[in-house]
């Protein structure tokens, strides 16, 4: 098959993926989750039922593409930070600090979304691959930042990974921008060498 020709099919797949998850995450915020059809999905997206089920055997699933996609952007979003900086240290809060101000803006847009919707796609076993790339990225920039003197040593990097999530875990609930800085320079104390 020539080059132009696959290059145009998956540029094809691509689109009909995006403009169904786009879709289907439209007519969820108007008539909630269990309001939604294959049918209107394909009727909305302009594209056939069967093309549809082609792609995902059925709403759920496109519901968790969706999510998949937004989680995906987020953790590329957070390695591109991680890569603009040499100096572990810095690296390290850059990425924290966007950790942070990713997780409270998630949390104001949860708001308008159904509660159902958000305890489907938040289920535990749907979050752990995604979950697990997130500590591996925190780990690896502990383990650089122990290692140049940045950050304490006296307990292991996937432990102070933890911390780290579950600590900025809270600006979901933090009223503004200034309260999320705060939250992750009291973090970052707590790194620090003794």
């Amino acid at each position: 098959m020539p080059k132009l020709w696959t290059g145009t099919i998956e540029a094809h797949r691509r689109a009909v993926v995006d403009a169904t998850l786009d879709t289907a995450a439209a007519l969820v915020a108007e008539h909630g989750l269990r309001g939604v059809t294959m049918s209107q999905i394909a009727e909305r997206t302009g594209i056939g039922r069967a093309t549809l089920y082609k792609y995902f055997p059925d709403v759920e699933a496109i519901l968790l593409a969706w999510h998949d996609r937004h989680a995906g952007a987020h953790l590329e979003q957070l390695a591109r930070i991680r890569d603009r900086t040499e100096d572990p240290g810095r690296r390290l809060a850059a990425v924290l600090e966007a950790f942070a101000a990713g997780t409270q803006e998630r949390a104001r847009h949860q708001e308008h979304q159904t509660a159902e919707l958000v305890a489907f796609l938040h289920r535990d076993e749907h979050l752990e691959p995604v979950g697990q790339r997130l500590r591996t990225l925190v780990r690896d920039l502990l383990a650089d930042a122990a290692a140049a003197g940045h950050v304490r040593t006296d307990i292991g990097a996937d432990e102070l990974a933890g911390y780290c999530l579950h600590a900025l875990g809270a600006a979901a609930t933090l009223p503004s921008k200034a309260a999320v800085r705060r939250l992750v320079t009291l973090t970052l104390a707590g790194l620090r060498p003794s």
